[in-house]
C-alpha cells in the first residue's frame, strides 16, 4: 500500500483532497512561494474537519533555506503553536551556508517536537551530496525526508530515488514528490521502491484521485 499525501494550502484545498482519497495532509501556507507556517486558525479548522493526519508546515518565508536566528526564534514558537492546535507531524528544512544540513538547528527543532515525527522537506534537494545529507538527518532524528531526487519531477530522477531508497534500510522513509500525477505514479512508485508520494491537489479532488487509482492497479 503506498500513501498519499497531499500538499494543500487551504481548508477547501483540505477537503477537496481528503475527497480525492489522500491519506496525509501537508498544510502550508502561501504555496506560491514553495510554503510557509499556516495559522493556528487554519490549523484548527483542518483537523476539525478533515479526518485524516495533517502534517504542519514551520518555515518563516519563502526563498533561501538558510535561516536568521530571528527566524529561527519564529521556527521554535511556530513548533510550539502547530502541535498546540493538533498537528499530527511537522514539517521543516534548515540549511547551512556551506548548502548541506543545518545539523545542530535540525535536531534542535526534533527535539522541540518532543517525539511529534518530522520531515525534512524538499530543501534536501538543493544539496550536492544527498547521501551524506541523509545520514544526518537520520542521525537528527527525522522520521521522513521529501525529495525528488534533485530539483525536477521526481519521475525524472527515479535512479537517484532508488538510491536513496535503499540507503535508507528503514532507518528513514524516503517520500517522493515532485510532480507526481496519475501518469506517472505507477511507474515512479515501482522503480524507485517508495512507499510514500507526494502531490500537489489544489482545488481538484481527481488529481489525487488519479494517483491513487494507478497505484490501486500495483
Amino acid at each position: 500500500m503506498t500513501l498519499i499525501e497531499a500538499c494543500v494550502g487551504s481548508l477547501d484545498e483540505s477537503l477537496a483532497a481528503f475527497e480525492g482519497g489522500a491519506q496525509r495532509l501537508e498544510l502550508c501556507d502561501r504555496l506560491d512561494v514553495g510554503g510557509t507556517t499556516p495559522s493556528a486558525g487554519v490549523i484548527e479548522e483542518v483537523k476539525r474537519r478533515v479526518r485524516i493526519p495533517v502534517s504542519v508546515m514551520i518555515r518563516p518565508r519563502g526563498g533561501s533555506f538558510v535561516h536568521s536566528g530571528a527566524e529561527l526564534e519564529q521556527m521554535r514558537r511556530d513548533v510550539d503553536m502547530a502541535l498546540a492546535h493538533g498537528a499530527d507531524m511537522l514539517v521543516i528544512g534548515v540549511l547551512d551556508e556551506s548548502g548541506t544540513i543545518d545539523a545542530v538547528h535540525t535536531r534542535e527543532l526534533v527535539d522541540r517536537a518532543n517525539g511529534t515525527p518530522v520531515t525534512f522537506h524538499r530543501a534536501f534537494d538543493e544539496i550536492r551530496d544527498q547521501s551524506t545529507a541523509l545520514e544526518m538527518l537520520i542521525d537528527a532524528g527525522i522520521a521522513r525526508v521529501l525529495t525528488g531526487g534533485g530539483p525536477g519531477p521526481a519521475i525524472d530522477s527515479v535512479d537517484r530515488l532508488s538510491e536513496l531508497v535503499s540507503q535508507s534500510a528503514g532507518r528513514i522513509m524516503i517520500m517522493a514528490g515532485g510532480k507526481v500525477r496519475g501518469p506517472n505514479a505507477r511507474a515512479l512508485v515501482e522503480r524507485a521502491g517508495v512507499r510514500e508520494v507526494h502531490a500537489r491537489c489544489e482545488l481538484d479532488p481527481m488529481r489525487i484521485r488519479e494517483i491513487a487509482n494507478a497505484l490501486s492497479f500495483r
